[in-house]
């Protein structure tokens, strides 16, 4: 059975993944982020006969010693920690650069030495900026328009420095906006559908115009597994998004129209980019991953969204799942 180190496997997509890779029959080393609490994030909360298949290690990307320590015995990498709050990189920068890019380097530095068959890393749609020419293949120009993806345009390079120099073998995945269940309320789509839960029909957003290629959470997971089995990905980046754009705006207006809801938005200055900060489009190409990885989105274009949408309302809406979220305040 091959073995697998993933990091950040207690976050939003890192659990999706997790699980997945179980029921692949996949062992995974489950690389959460360490606390007092003992807590595992989301795969805490994961079906007891998967959970116990999960070998936790808790520790923290930006310790080397933890990092190798974890990876020993492991096939591959499949490498999600990262710090991934925009607004919260306006606050700590610092705090990105240890995490994203130095942990990014740690997780480089044991696979080369320990010499793991295959690291995925991931990347975000956040490193091409606000879009020159769509859809964004992944040609595009790098602009670092946060602290966020600024630090993220680092870990990429180093990534493929890697490749490069060393001959590690490195994939960078690159995802458009997912969304889905366990999603964090600091993401526009489950903060506007956990008001909507709540009661609220004045919906405070940011700005409404930006456009957006949200990917349901299971085809950026297929993203992923796919990259990890290709040979053909190594030493390269590959955008995996739905190929579909939509306003933030529209989007909360279709959300509204499935859960049956009459909303007026809210301009929400705590909520607003700075203005030479905003991604103003994100519309991805997704044309290599389907001629390298054979991958496409289950849940392209509206319908795929519409699709995807009423799923990851259904969970946020049951009120075990609802109660989680802080409905009345805006967190960084």
């Amino acid at each position: 059975m091959r073995k697998v180190l993933l990091t950040g496997a207690g976050g939003f997509i890192g659990s999706h993944l997790a699980e997945e890779l179980v029921r692949r029959n996949v062992a995974v080393r489950a690389f959460v982020h360490y606390n007092s609490m003992g807590s595992h994030g989301w795969l805490d909360s994961s079906p007891p006969d998967i959970r116990q298949e999960f070998d936790f290690f808790a520790g923290n990307v930006c310790d080397p010693n933890g990092v190798r320590a974890a990876m020993k015995g492991c096939d591959a990498v499949l490498h999600l920690a990262a710090l991934i709050a925009i607004p919260y990189s306006y606050h700590s920068p610092d705090t990105y650069v240890e995490a994203n890019i130095r942990g990014t380097l740690n997780v480089l530095q044991a696979a080369r030495d320990l010499g793991v068959e295959k690291v995925v890393h991931t990347s975000t749609s956040e490193v091409y900026g606000t879009a020159q020419f769509v859809p964004i293949t992944e040609e595009h120009p790098l602009q670092g328009q946060s602290p966020y993806s600024a630090t993220k345009i680092g870990a990429d390079q180093l990534a493929l420095s890697f490749e490069r120099s060393f001959g590690t073998p490195v994939t960078v995945v690159r995802p458009f906006n997912t969304y889905g269940p366990r999603q964090s309320a600091r993401a526009v789509i489950p903060t506007i559908i956990t008001q909507i839960a709540a009661g609220v029909r004045k919906i405070k957003l940011g700005s409404i115009h930006p456009t957006r290629d949200f990917n349901y959470v299971a085809d950026t997971v297929g993203g992923f597994l796919a990259a990890l089995d290709s040979r053909a990905a190594v030493g390269e980046v590959i955008n995996i998004g739905s190929a579909f754009e939509i306003s933030i705006g529209d989007t909360a207006r279709l959300i509204a129209q499935l859960m049956e809801a009459e909303i007026e938005i809210e301009h929400d200055d705590v909520r607003v980019r700075p203005g030479r900060s905003e991604v103003e489009r994100l519309w991805a190409s997704n044309a290599k991953a389907q001629k390298l990885l054979g991958w496409s989105p289950r849940f392209g274009g509206v319908e795929g969204l519409r699709k995807g949408l009423e799923q990851t309302i259904a969970w946020f809406t049951r009120q075990e799942n609802l109660s989680r979220y802080r409905v009345n305040s805006y967190t960084l």
